[in-house]
């Protein structure tokens, strides 16, 4: 039963990883947006930036599946899920700061899109880094807050795609 149950867990992995990966970080968006909308939430600029990071892991395992290069697909899931890590990295890091440090902070006075249309996409990405009180607020939490279930995911992610990458 055990192998049985092994093996059928292999041939999902071998033939499925990039759908998993693709309909996962898909929907870990839909229900972030899902939660803002039913609680009322306003989500931060880094959290915003968090779910595009979210939908460029999905684009990169839908584009493996598409050009059927699995250790290519596996270098772009590689590639987002880092630098879906440095984000929410960065989030973590500002919402465990002191209260003076956080005052001092000013990236994110304003929402992402707006700091895109004022600032171009380079310098607001840049600002959303830097971070800012809105960003240090914790949210609702079901076990984690939302930056730590994202850095959960794209630990995931990045695990998984170097197991794949590998037996490829």
């Amino acid at each position: 039963m055990f192998e049985k149950i092994l093996n059928f867990s292999r041939n999902v992995f071998r033939n499925y990883f990039e759908l998993m990966v693709a309909v996962t970080s898909s929907l870990i968006v839909l229900i972030a947006i899902a939660l803002d909308w039913i609680f009322f939430l306003q989500a931060c600029p880094l959290c915003i930036l968090t779910r595009y990071v979210f939908l460029l892991v999905s684009l990169s395992a839908v584009f493996a599946m598409i050009i059927k290069q699995k250790k290519i697909g596996c270098i772009f899931i590689m590639m987002s899920s880092i630098l879906g890590i440095l984000v929410t990295s960065r989030q973590i890091y500002i919402q465990n700061m002191s209260l003076t440090d956080i005052a001092q902070l000013s990236g994110c006075s304003m929402p992402l899109q707006t700091q895109i249309e004022y600032f171009g996409l380079l310098e607001a990405i840049s600002r959303t880094l830097a971070g800012g009180p809105s960003c240090a607020e914790d949210g609702m939490r079901f076990i984690f807050n939302f930056a730590e279930w994202g850095l959960l995911f794209f630990l995931i992610y990045l695990i998984a795609a170097i197991f794949k990458f590998r037996a490829d």
